[in-house]
């Protein structure tokens, strides 16, 4: 396990690395929202209410947020997107963090909503490697913006319930989504969809990730949980999904949940609610035990 990874808590982050899991001192205790990696600089939310930065090893608050709490973190060229609940996305500008009013009037947003009547929230986004960005609005699909955030349009039907988006690494065409209708993967970058769930137990899914020539997924039985598991199937001309078993439980209890399942080349990672993290060398085709005894897992990130 050549590279570190850096695991997100409900009490704080550890960094994994060969046979050591350390505690960041600078964090400890405080409840992580979520990660992300802008080269050699790392961003964390903390409890969804400041935003933090680690440059040349040490971490800062670098501004707090104020209004709905954030939710999820993306760099782009043009600055940092921090997402938030309620449905809105922050920019940050110097030391503040600046509305992108464009998106609050993106077409379609009267249709965005949550079954228990709460106002939609951005769950997560991404940042395709031509510079397209992908929001994922919870209940409320996917909207995409080829021009930085100045314009923004739908793209999936919102009833598939989308949980994460992801853009490949290297191939701005591609763009997956985990849904609670299954997996989705998209050729044209966003313009047009296919749904699959061959092979899974339920097509309820919450993460999703690309390790080398493989997708993986986690799937569940429901909102609830209750027999999760990660699958695996070749991205480029594969079918069925295949339950990865090799060193992982048969079921988990709970969902391995948005921003918890993490690849780079063939190296992924995933966290659980009970505080275990595996991590596989070879695109999930094997798994080992990496930690456990954590805190609940919110956020995985390799780095």
């Amino acid at each position: 396990m050549a590279e570190r990874i850096l695991v997100g808590t409900a009490g704080g982050l550890w960094t994994l690395q060969g046979d050591s899991v350390v505690a960041d001192e600078a964090l400890a205790g405080r409840p992580l929202t979520a990660l992300a990696r802008e080269g050699s600089t790392l961003w964390a939310i903390v409890d969804g209410a400041t935003l933090w930065e680690r440059r040349d090893g040490a971490w800062r608050q670098r501004v707090a947020i104020t209004g709905p709490p954030a939710t999820c973190l993306a760099p782009t060229p043009n600055g940092l997107l921090v997402g938030t609940e309620q449905a809105h996305l922050l920019r940050l500008a110097g030391d503040a963090l600046v509305a992108v009013d464009e998106f609050d009037t993106a077409d379609g947003r009267t249709t965005w909503y949550t079954p228990w009547g709460d106002p939609a929230d951005v769950r997560s986004m991404a940042i395709a490697a031509d510079g397209t960005i992908h929001v994922n609005v919870h209940v409320g699909g996917v909207v995409r913006s080829r021009d930085g955030g100045a314009t923004w349009a739908p793209t999936i039907d919102i009833e598939n319930d989308v949980h994460q988006v992801l853009a490949h690494p290297a191939r701005p065409e591609i763009v997956l989504v985990a849904s609670a209708e299954g997996f989705g993967l998209s050729h044209d970058g966003g313009g047009t969809w296919q749904l699959s769930t061959t092979g899974l137990h339920s097509h309820y899914l919450r993460a999703v990730a690309v390790a080398a020539d493989h997708v993986l997924i986690s799937a569940s039985a429901g909102f609830h949980g209750r027999r999760s598991a990660i699958y695996r199937r070749l991205l480029d001309g594969g079918t069925r999904f295949e339950r990865c078993e090799a060193g992982l439980p048969k079921w988990f209890d709970d969902n391995i949940d948005t921003a918890c399942l993490a690849a780079t080349s063939s190296l992924a990672v995933f966290g659980t609610g009970d505080g275990r993290v595996f991590h596989s060398a070879d695109a999930g085709a094997h798994w080992m035990l990496a930690a456990k005894g954590l805190p609940p897992i919110t956020c995985v990130l390799l780095a």
